[in-house]
């Protein structure tokens, strides 16, 4: 493993945490984990058995186990030997702050400290450690035993040394880390996200197209193509022989209009519960579960394809 991180501690073990949890398991590496939550040890093991087949199917590193990992009740007693610290708390910046000030005083000096913030500023969860140079964003994509992107970041006292070090370490467990230059709110991937929803709920809201056709319309359109390239890269492509040049030469103007067009939705009881309706009538008789299963056994097989070929890397 890169820069000698084998001992991990996941602080906070809920729908991320415990998928971190079986990663580094699956990747060969001892996981101290914590949680306050009644129940937490057993709904981290549960989770961790479900994962397992799945990194079974991508591939075990050698001395990969489920029995690498260690339960603790007490924060300072997961993180007290680690090399690094993945958390996952709930996205508020007060408790970051508590969570990282208490890490900071109880990890080894070698550690980092990464936090799986969906959209807070390092700057600001930082502020009250005394060895801010090591905190880091490591932002994860749901579900992080699957996805690979990673996003990695400082705050105004990391160092850019931590974050290299940061990137090299997901880079050996085979997760691919972008860096995030500049804080903003929401990083990179859940700003592209809220864009594409924005419109979503838009034309929703508009009644222009129901819930399930929205859907029908990403995951038979434009997703497919996206789950192997970018936007760029894909605009790139649909410019023919003159590529990206021709594409913005001829259809510049055109997305432009479409831009000023967008909808900008307010989130309030009424659009919420249309949406809620209309999920729930797409879901019919499946269940959470039946499509959670289904979506991890196609991104494995997806997945697993991306990884045999680099032309589209």
């Amino acid at each position: 493993m890169a820069l000698n991180f084998e001992r991990v501690a996941v602080v906070a073990t809920g729908v991320i945490g415990a998928s971190w949890a079986a990663l580094f398991l699956a990747r060969g590496l001892e996981v101290d984990a914590t949680d306050p939550s009644p129940g937490a040890e057993q709904r981290l093991r549960n989770a961790v058995q479900a994962h397992w087949p799945a990194l079974v199917q991508q591939g075990l590193a050698p001395g990969a186990s489920t029995e690498r990992l260690r339960f603790h009740a007490q924060l300072e007693a997961a993180v007290e030997h680690a090399d690094f610290v993945q958390e996952s708390g709930p996205e508020k910046l007060e408790a970051k702050v508590n969570l990282f000030a208490r890490m900071d005083a109880a990890a080894p000096a070698r550690a980092v400290l990464a936090s799986s913030t969906s959209g807070l500023p390092i700057t600001a969860i930082q502020r009250a450690c005394r060895n801010p140079q090591r905190v880091v964003l490591g932002h994860p994509f749901n579900p992080p035993h699957l996805i690979p992107l990673v996003e990695v970041g400082g705050g105004q006292q990391t160092p850019p040394e931590a974050v290299a070090d940061a990137m090299a370490f997901y880079t050996a467990l085979g997760k691919r880390p972008i860096h995030v230059r500049r804080e903003i709110k929401g990083h990179i991937a859940n700003r592209l996200q809220a864009a594409l929803w924005r419109e979503a709920f838009h034309l929703v809201r508009e009644g222009v197209a129901s819930v399930a056709d929205v859907d029908a319309a990403m995951a038979h359109g434009p997703g497919p193509r996206w789950a192997l390239m970018g936007p760029f890269m894909n605009l790139h492509l649909s410019g023919g022989e003159g590529g990206i040049e021709h594409l913005l030469a001829h259809l510049g103007g055109p997305i432009e209009d479409w831009w000023r067009d967008l909808g900008n939705p307010s989130m309030d009881a009424a659009l919420q519960r249309q949406v809620i309706e209309g999920v729930a009538h797409a879901l019919g008789d499946r269940t959470t579960q039946d499509i959670t299963q289904a979506r991890d056994a196609l991104l494995t097989g997806l997945l697993q394809a991306k990884r045999q070929s680099s032309a589209l890397d």
